[in-house]
């Protein structure tokens, strides 16, 4: 698995998402999304979130049928930036899973 993802926006902003390891972290707010590649080595993005919490992460991605897969997340502590950065990658990434579990 890579240790980051970087992934455009429809505004054409990137963003660089980084490999999370969901044990011991501390609440913090971000972005994720869970990407792989697909056999040609294409970049599949399956979801796209925002959270106000990613250190219970784990159940929103579970419940959406991906927890074998790979999580990546963007920290971001400004709520309206987080918002922003999802709507964006949302409108790019139509065939994903789109989720917001801020509290």
């Amino acid at each position: 698995m890579t240790s980051f993802v970087d992934l455009s926006g429809a505004s054409g902003a990137h963003y660089r998402f980084r490999a999370w390891a969901d044990a011991g972290q501390t609440p913090m707010a971000g972005n994720f999304v869970v990407a792989e590649p697909d056999a040609s080595g294409q970049l599949q993005v399956r979801l796209v979130g925002v959270t106000d919490d990613l250190s219970r992460l784990q159940p929103h991605v579970a419940s959406a049928g991906l927890s074998e897969r790979p999580v990546f997340v963007r920290l971001n502590v400004a709520r309206l930036t987080r918002q922003h950065e999802h709507d964006d990658l949302a409108a790019v990434y139509t065939g994903a899973l789109v989720l917001d579990v801020n509290a």
